[in-house]
């Protein structure tokens, strides 16, 4: 097996191991780079990681206010019932969006492993 001749973003050397006929490993292998640049768009249109996240932080900081108003009877017990049932769909639409957005990260990469599969025993 060979090592990529790639360049990392620090500038060493690449320490992936590539089987012949590849001589780049994905990540740098100049046939991808279409395909690269197109992830890392969609990337930044999703905002990354960190809008779920927060998302998710302010959902748990609105219900801890939620449980805290009843304990101190400043909201109805019947309100908070319907405003906790609220962000428990709150909370499963940002689990579906999740879910969706790990199938289509793992459904690209598994793509991109059944075409260098497929260059590399001739298919």
């Amino acid at each position: 097996m060979n090592r990529c001749p790639g360049t990392k973003r620090d500038g060493s050397g690449c320490t992936v191991t590539v089987e012949p006929p590849q001589t780049y490993c994905w990540w740098h292998d100049p046939a991808h780079a279409e395909a690269r640049k197109r992830a890392a768009a969609r990337g930044g249109k999703r905002a990354g990681r960190g809008r779920p996240q927060a998302e998710l932080s302010k959902a748990k900081d609105d219900i801890r206010a939620v449980i805290a108003g009843v304990l101190v009877d400043r909201i109805d017990r019947g309100c908070a019932a319907v405003a906790l049932q609220g962000y428990n769909t709150l909370l499963r639409a940002i689990e579906l969006e999740r879910k969706i957005r790990e199938t289509e990260e793992l459904e690209e990469r598994l793509a991109a492993l059944e075409r260098e599969e497929g260059s590399r025993w001739g298919a």
